[in-house]
């Protein structure tokens, strides 16, 4: 059998598992050990120890560390009120600024993706006072959660970023060098969210209506007490990146030395209780064991599609085509917008990069800059129906329905 035709049952083998609503570890699973079996002529005796081989290699990596350890630092300060202290701490700051407490939102979840790595975990902890605050003071709706539900995919791409560790794992890319790349983009994203909230304002007053507040003349007391309520997350984020930019911890000792922070923090917020801390605990080992299985099931897969030679036929079939690198890059980003609205973020990259990496190196594009690029598309994929997370996390907020709060996302989309 061809190349070609291995490739197309194989890719029709996994669509058919995951349409049929099996679980994304177990499609993949499946996918790649059938393929081997029934396509490459190897047997059981061949395939067991690869899957065992690529199984073991990949969870005791030191670089997997960072996964569940920048997780387990979000889940504690989920459980703290740092969200309200955002919210109160950023006040003064905006209250001048067109569309005002507004900005809280974008701001807002642009710090907390600083400590957090998690979009949803970002949407989460800073939506739950924002969507609250704004609605009581009649401030627009569809602006208010369309903004939330655009600033919190900035959790995947503002370092520490569990989707960019996955990455760095799966591409075998320097994740300091992916942190790193993934702080202007994320801060632009924010400036622009921020920029047409402005313009919106500007144009339409209603949007932020007058409370009796604005342009108030805060004092330097208002302004110190301000940055009080801003200084955990300050601190968490010198403590945490700081590490690492100046070179003194790895990105998984980083993770490490973040945790220590979130505790630190919680317990001088006077907040960390035997409670807390076990849930915090519970809730890393569930998001760990799901992010975990997907990083081995996707290495298995990147193995099985080696040993079948599909990669490197693929990206000489491309080459074939003779498409301009930004042709190429086109073509990935539609095909990412319509995966996204079936499938999350994080598993998109992951049941795909083995295809797509080496297309993209072979067209020229450096590896970092492409894992910069899927990041993007994997924050259109959290606020895309009939699948986003980020939409589910705001109608939970606000009891609305899933039309509505897609409908207010898309000026951010």
């Amino acid at each position: 059998m061809s190349v070609a035709a291995i490739s197309s049952v194989f890719v029709f083998t996994l669509l058919v598992l995951l349409a049929g609503g099996i679980w994304i570890f177990t499609s993949l699973f499946l996918s790649s050990g059938m393929a081997l079996y029934f396509l490459a002529d190897f047997p059981l005796a061949r395939i067991i120890p690869i899957a065992k081989s690529v199984v073991w290699t990949t969870i005791t990596s030191y670089q997997v560390a960072a996964v569940p350890l920048f997780i387990w630092m979000g889940e504690i300060l989920f459980r703290t009120d740092l969200s309200l202290r955002l919210f109160r701490g950023l006040v003064p700051f905006v209250n001048r600024v067109p569309g005002r407490l507004l900005h809280t939102n974008v701001l807002g979840c642009t710090l907390f993706a600083a400590v957090s790595g998690s979009s949803v975990a970002t949407t989460a902890t800073v939506g739950r006072i924002t969507t609250v605050e704004l609605m009581k003071r009649n401030y627009d709706y569809s602006l208010s959660i369309g903004a939330l539900a655009g600033s919190g995919g900035l959790g995947m791409m503002i370092p520490p970023s569990i989707v960019l560790v996955l990455y760095g794992l799966l591409a075998q890319e320097s994740i300091a060098k992916l942190f790193v790349a993934g702080i202007m983009p994320g801060l632009l994203l924010a400036a622009m969210y921020m920029t047409y909230i402005v313009v919106i304002s500007l144009l339409r007053p209603e949007v932020a209506p007058s409370d009796g507040n604005d342009g108030q003349a805060y004092t330097w007391r208002d302004y110190l007490f301000a940055l009080g309520d801003l200084g955990p997350v300050v601190f968490l984020i010198v403590f945490v990146l700081g590490g690492i930019y100046t070179g003194i911890v790895t990105p998984s000792e980083a993770a490490a030395v973040g945790v220590l922070g979130a505790v630190i923090t919680a317990a001088a917020m006077r907040q960390l209780t035997i409670k807390t801390f076990l849930e915090s605990i519970r809730g890393t080992i569930k998001t760990s064991c799901m992010v975990l299985s997907l990083l081995v099931a996707a290495s298995f897969l990147a193995a099985a599609m080696s040993f079948m030679h599909i990669p490197v036929t693929l990206a000489e079939y491309i080459a074939g085509l003779d498409l301009s690198p930004l042709a190429l890059i086109l073509v990935l980003g539609l095909f990412y917008l319509l995966l996204g609205m079936f499938i999350d973020g994080m598993s998109i990259i992951v049941i795909t990069l083995p295809i797509t990496l080496p297309l993209v190196i072979a067209a020229g594009f450096d590896p970092i800059w492409y894992g910069v690029f899927l990041v993007i598309v994997a924050e259109l994929s959290v606020i895309t129906p009939p699948v986003g997370f980020n939409l589910f996390v705001i109608q939970g907020l606000t009891g609305d329905g899933i039309h509505r709060v897609a409908i207010a996302t898309i000026p951010f989309f």
